[in-house]
């Protein structure tokens, strides 16, 4: 047995499978369809070469879960939608080239995940599952979204990161549900639409990797957001409307070609880390000094040659890093930062170091010059 490449064992009258199916190391193929099985099967480990397998699933009508992960699965059959008690689908990472159009017919189901696999479009059908609270479609190879995504209002995690999309319908904005996350990293996305200030029950929103010039005044709109994660784009300034996102406590900036920042940053009162680092930053606004609750500020590889004073009431920062900039010379007010565990001022062009340097190393924090 172990030679085949495709094995049937249709109408069989299996409840079970054979033992004797561990053997078929080659397999490619497996056909179960007719048997009597009332779950679906676990299949051996060391079938790692099944593309294709075969179920009647007629008598699954109270299965409600189906996790088909890391195999090399090219096609679901059309028997899924019968499954009409089903909640959750999962066939992450396999070789899927399509989704069967009954998949519209799961009425009930609430999480669909069929990240990394080799999708180019989605099935009409897919848009009615107005149940669905998550859907996974990243890494796939997907180039557009139809404005019927705005269907989906139950919807509390989306991630659409790593496939080839270069615009998103203002029907996303419908997404009211979304709460989660919401992923939309490693695409080609050059805007984004203004609907997105609609999403206000958003905690987490990844946009990293695309190809972004500007964002929206209504980026501001998401009140209840915490993380916001923008690094790898192509920004040249920050919307004043950002210093309204006061539950903020992560802000990733970094390798943009930002050169300046807004007067508002300083409204982020519960930001925990900032990074700005690879941007184009001559200056700092006097704001930035509000930010009282800050632990971890990364200014590394600017064009930095003055810091605010500002600076010094930071005094909860652990973490700071300057390196890479054109600074002369530190504010005095720094000497005010006692909780820093690391000061890096590597490939600066200080003309003294400050005395206070010392007091900070002697207080526990590593200083790098």
């Amino acid at each position: 047995m172990h030679k085949n490449v495709a094995l049937s064992l249709r109408y069989c009258g299996l409840t079970a499978l054979p033992a004797s199916l561990g053997q078929s190391g080659n397999l490619q193929q497996l056909d179960l369809t007719g048997n009597l099985l009332t779950s679906l099967p676990t299949l051996p480990n060391n079938l790692l070469h099944i593309q294709r397998l075969y179920l009647d699933l007629g008598n699954l009508h109270h299965l409600e879960e189906i996790h088909l992960d890391r195999n090399r699965l090219a096609s679901l059959p059309e028997s899924i939608g019968q499954l009409t008690s089903l909640k959750t689908l999962s066939a992450y990472n396999n070789m899927l080239f399509s989704l069967p159009a009954s998949l519209g017919q799961l009425s009930g189901l609430e999480a669909l995940s069929v990240g990394r696999n080799r999708l180019t479009s989605l099935p009409e059908s897919l848009w009615h599952l107005t149940n669905l609270h998550l859907l996974n479609v990243a890494e796939n190879q997907l180039s557009s979204l139809p404005d019927v995504i705005g269907n989906l209002t139950n919807m509390a995690t989306l991630d659409l990161g790593h496939n080839a999309l270069t615009a998103l319908p203002e029907s996303l904005g419908n997404l009211k549900s979304l709460t989660f996350f919401l992923y939309l990293s490693n695409n080609q996305l050059t805007a984004l639409p203004d609907s997105l200030g609609n999403l206000s029950n958003l905690m987490y929103l990844n946009i990293t990797d695309n190809q972004l010039t500007a964002l929206p005044d209504t980026l501001g709109d998401l009140a209840s957001l915490k993380e916001l994660r923008l690094y790898n784009n192509r920004l040249a300034s920050l919307p004043e409307s950002l210093g309204n996102l006061r539950n903020l406590k992560e802000l990733h900036m970094k390798n943009n070609q930002l050169g300046s920042l807004p007067d508002s940053l300083g409204n982020l009162v519960n930001l925990r880390k900032l990074s700005l680092s690879d941007n184009r930053l001559a200056t700092l606004p006097e704001s930035l000094g509000k930010l009282a609750h800050l632990t971890d500020l990364d200014l590394r590889n600017n064009q930095l040659t003055t810091l605010p004073e500002s600076l010094g009431n930071l005094t909860r920062l652990t973490d700071l890093d300057l390196r890479g900039n054109r600074l002369t010379n530190l504010p005095a007010s720094m000497a005010k930062l006692a909780n820093l565990e690391k000061l890096d001022l590597r490939w600066n062009k200080l003309a003294a170091i400050p005395g206070w340097i010392h007091e900070l190393e002697q207080c526990g924090c590593t200083v790098y010059i």
